[in-house]
């Protein structure tokens, strides 16, 4: 990132950017930036956007080749098209000599590193990658929003305002200006504000479902499977969500089990450290075997709902129910 900001603050630029990476926000926020370094503000004529795998290599080839109208180069901008998986063949041959009036800039969210394409953008120009920010970084671009507005926030109400909303940046800076709204009138954030205006994530009502599940109250986790079918998830989606879910939580207790302290297990597992301590209440809650036992259940249910042996629906629901039935005491070996 630094580079780009660079090369944008010299004008100096490459023939060729690739953002990658699944952190949208950052990414596109970057590629504006570029964007507006490149092309001068309403410049149709030489600004072109391709979006989507149905975009032609030969097409954008000839475009580069194109030269631009009454300005210092050609600006062609090429999103999610899936040239760096596979396609982009041709336009790795091209970019080592690309026409010297083109930049081309592409926005993908998946790359190999190991395509033809990725390593001439590599070798003839800059490729950077938007991954989902740490924790530390997270928590100090939230406070600096909030410090803008001249509003304070607790430690613990920014933990509980995280564990929300989770940590895709764009959906985190959704959710601050809805909070900003609410709070008009007020210095402090807290946490009945969160929870008065801040909308749940799928994988955080998935935590909770599973939380219900292993109390055994199971009109509350299907309840929450409603839920989510009333927000049109898919139930093959939930079921893969909830599969995912046991899945972290056997990791967390064998990790626990280990020794590993909530830091070391959300570097290991990939959670965020003030999230990962309520996966290992959660993970407490359940046996080491129960957890095996359901992550085979889900598979099960995926291999009947595909074969068209269950209804999708039905599937996850009796999952549900076979898995909230009874309480279970917490502190579980």
């Amino acid at each position: 990132m630094q580079q780009l900001l660079e090369d944008i603050k010299n004008r100096q630029f490459r023939q060729v950017y690739l953002l990658y990476g699944q952190e949208a926000y950052l990414k596109n926020q970057y590629r504006d930036k570029l964007k507006e370094a490149l092309v001068q503000d309403g410049d149709t004529m030489n600004f072109t956007v391709f979006k989507g795998k149905n975009s032609n290599p030969g097409e954008i080839i000839d475009l580069a080749e194109t030269m631009p109208f009454l300005a210092e180069r050609r600006v062609i901008l090429i999103e999610d098209s899936g040239f760096f998986k596979k396609g982009g063949e041709q336009l790795a041959d091209y970019l080592k000599e690309p026409a010297s009036t083109v930049c081309i800039l592409f926005s993908e969210s998946e790359v190999d590193k190991r395509n033809k394409l990725f390593k001439a953008v590599k070798d003839n120009g800059c490729a950077v990658e938007f991954a989902t920010q740490d924790e530390t970084t997270l928590k100090r671009w939230v406070l600096g929003r909030i410090k803008k507005e001249n509003k304070v926030i607790s430690s613990a109400s920014l933990d509980f305002f995280l564990q929300k909303t989770g940590s895709d940046m764009e959906n985190i800076s959704r959710e601050m200006e809805k909070l900003f709204c609410y709070t008009l009138k007020k210095d402090t954030i807290t946490e009945e504000d969160i929870e008065a205006v801040c909308t749940h994530q799928v994988t955080s009502q998935i935590f909770d479902m599973v939380e219900s599940i292993a109390m055994g109250r199971q009109q509350q986790a299907l309840k929450l499977y409603y839920d989510l079918l009333a927000l049109k998830e898919p139930p093959m989606r939930i079921l893969f969500l909830i599969g995912r879910q046991f899945n972290l939580l056997l990791q967390v207790k064998e990790l626990k089990a280990k020794g590993c302290d909530n830091r070391k297990i959300g570097e290991k597992t990939g959670l965020h450290s003030f999230i990962a301590g309520k996966y290992v209440s959660q993970a407490a809650r359940f046996k080491k075997e129960e957890l095996r036992e359901a992550l085979e259940a889900c598979v099960s249910t995926d291999e009947a709902v595909k074969s068209g042996r269950l209804n999708d629906t039905m599937g996850v629901e009796l999952l549900i129910v076979r898995y909230s039935s009874g309480g279970r005491a917490s502190g579980r070996a």
